[in-house]
Formats: C-alpha cells, structure tokens, sequence
C-alpha cells in the first residue's frame, strides 16, 4: 500500500519529530511503501498564489508550483498526518498544504451550480492523525469539542474522499510527558496501524 507521510514540525528535536520517526519505521517494518513530505525540512510554501486562487474555479487548477505534491496524494492509499495543534489547529504550513494541494480538478470537483463539491481522492483508503497537544484531554473535547478532528473529518474527508476510514491519536499535556507516557503512545500508533 502506498503511504504518503506529512510531518509539520519545525524542530529537529521535538516529540513530533520523534514520533514521526517511529511512525515512519514501523510502516517500514510492515511492508508500506512510504514516501514522507517534511513540509518545513523542504520548505514547503503554505502560502496559496494569485494564480493558483484565480484558477480554483476555471477548467484547469493551476499547479505549476504544487505538482509533485499533487501527484502524491492522488497517489496515496494511506495518509498519516504528524504534527502539533497550536492554538487547537493546524500549523501555518500544513493548512496551506490543503489549500494549495487538496486543489479543485485533484481533491475535489466544483458543482457547476456552485452546490456541494464532488469527492474526487477515491485512492485515499485510510488517514491516520498524530498530533501533540500541550492542553489536557477535557479542554479539546469537552471545551473546543475537538475542532481538528472535525475539520479533518468531516470537511476535508468528507469532502474529497467520504470512503476513507479515520483515525486520531492526540498525546495530551505534550510539555510534561514522562519518557514513559511517550512509549507507551508510540506503542499505540503502532497498534493503531
């Protein structure tokens, strides 16, 4: 199976990172076919162009810039996403990797009455999310009611790739972790893929 794995995280050293790594192993280790995009390792521009928003709605998406990065997640089977929740969403540099490569004519399709967009990621089987957060668990579910799961769900899945299953693990009070605790969340993922 085809993995494609986004990490978001811009130091070398931090627990994203190291999960990452051990994510990024054991689907080695269990045969996937891994192709990882370190979106800040490769400089990865989150910032969507002039271009590329004019041509959202005209016959052809401009992805002169984005391409290859297209070309990889229509490609993708599997997608593991690995970062940290920042002000309980996404960094900068991973939601302007959805805007600019979960593109129209790719991701999805336009309705010509400008009704709701048409799914267009049938390859995408399954999405796995590992994300850090520095909160507690009860301040993201019972507070913010989980907002990254939601728009990772039921916006984005729900609408390029409805068939796709879903799966989150979020390691909580990420700033004061025991060795321990982060083994045993490794252990996790690991059981979760």
């Amino acid at each position: 199976m085809n993995c494609l794995v986004i990490v978001a995280h811009p130091l070398a050293n931090s627990l994203c990172k190291h999960l990452a790594e051990n994510t990024i192993k054991h689907l080695k280790c269990k045969g996937y076919q891994v192709t990882v995009k370190d979106l800040y390792a490769e400089g990865f521009n989150p910032v969507l162009s002039n271009d590329e928003r004019q041509s959202y709605y005209q016959s052809d998406f401009d992805q002169q810039q984005v391409k290859d990065d297209i070309a990889q997640l229509k490609q993708a089977e599997f997608l593991v996403l690995i970062f940290p929740t920042w002000w309980f969403s996404f960094p900068a540099i991973l939601k302007g990797w959805f805007d600019r490569v979960w593109a129209p004519g790719h991701a999805y399709d336009h309705a010509s009455d400008f009704g709701p967009i048409k799914q267009r990621l049938s390859n995408l089987k399954e999405m796995q999310v590992i994300t850090t957060l520095g909160s507690p668990w009860w301040v993201d579910t019972f507070i913010l009611r989980k907002p990254v799961k939601k728009v990772l769900k039921l916006a984005l899945l729900g609408a390029c790739a409805k068939n796709c299953r879903f799966k989150m693990l979020s390691l909580y009070n990420s700033e004061k972790l025991t060795q321990r605790k982060i083994d045993r969340f490794i252990a996790k993922i690991k059981s979760a893929l």
